[in-house]
Formats: C-alpha cells, sequence, structure tokens
C-alpha cells in the first residue's frame, strides 16, 4: 500500500515543492480533512473510485463532493458506472480505500478532476490531499498537483456562484 513516505520520496524526485502534514487526530476518510484541518472543503481534494466493467476511473473533487456514478459516466463516456468497492479500490489503486490521494496511481487507473477546482483554486493556491494514511495529508501547490496527476478535467458538478476563477 502507498503511504505518505513513498508520495514524499516521490514528489522529492520530481522537485515539487510539498509538506506531509501531521494531523492533529486521524481522519476517518478523506473527507475529513477539512473539519480536521480547519480550512475550507474547496482547499481539500478527495478521490473517488468508480468502475466500468473492469476498468476503474479515479476522481478528484473537492472533499465531501460525490458525484454520482451517471455524471461520472456522462463525463468519460461510459454507459455503465458504478462506485467501486473498497476491496477493488485497495487493490486497483494501491492505496487504503478510505485514504485514495490523487499522486502514483497505477496507469490503467483513468484519473479526471471536476473542473470545478479548476474554476475556483489559485494555480499558487495550496490544497491538501490524502496520503493512504490516517495520521498524514499533503499539501501542494494546486498547479503542481494538477500537473503533477495529469487529470482530466470534466464537468462533474455545477459551478458555485461567487467562483474566483484560476490565476
Amino acid at each position: 500500500m502507498k503511504d505518505a513516505l513513498v508520495i514524499h520520496r516521490w514528489l522529492l524526485a520530481q522537485q515539487a515543492h510539498h509538506e506531509i502534514v501531521r494531523l492533529p487526530r486521524p481522519l476517518t476518510c478523506a473527507d475529513d480533512l477539512p473539519k480536521v484541518l480547519g480550512i475550507p472543503p474547496l482547499r481539500c481534494v478527495s478521490v473517488g473510485v468508480f468502475a466500468t466493467g473492469r476498468e476503474f476511473i479515479a476522481v478528484m473533487t473537492p472533499a465531501g463532493t460525490n458525484p454520482l456514478p451517471e455524471a461520472v459516466g456522462a463525463a468519460v463516456g461510459a454507459r455503465r458506472v458504478r462506485a467501486a468497492s473498497c476491496a477493488e479500490i485497495n487493490e486497483a489503486t494501491e492505496y487504503s480505500a478510505s485514504f485514495v490521494g490523487p499522486l502514483l496511481l497505477p496507469e490503467d487507473v483513468s484519473l479526471v478532476m471536476d473542473q470545478r477546482l479548476l474554476d475556483v483554486l489559485y494555480s499558487d493556491e495550496v490544497v491538501y490531499c490524502a496520503t493512504g494514511e490516517s495520521h498524514t495529508a499533503l499539501g501542494i501547490r494546486a498547479f503542481d498537483l494538477f500537473t503533477l496527476t495529469g487529470a482530466k478535467p470534466v464537468e462533474l458538478t455545477p459551478p458555485r456562484k461567487g467562483s474566483r476563477g484560476r490565476g
């Protein structure tokens, strides 16, 4: 299973500025990050995993945003999409199912991101995401995270009023 140390070493090799944050209390899932860190949900990224037959799609969204399988299917052009089971997530992503991070996903797992992340975050704004562990989070500039993941932006949720736009 992937963890904070594996991610940290990989990011050092990529020369990406980042911080592994020791959390004041353990997470039960990545959607807990905003509450544990005391920051807005839009500054925390969580990853949901969906199955389309034998293929898996990882979806980066603002923490607490759970796209419907139908929305994911429409965004990626798949007719049948369902939420992957914990066992499937563990095997497909090499992360603990509750703490899937967007980095270092296997090549056979497609990664897309909610367009809203690009619409509301400034490129130099620090975002936080899971590391595969309950006691740590990764802090990294939004631009670096989006670039390193290579995630394809897709429309999954309606835009929020007052979005700032990226910079």
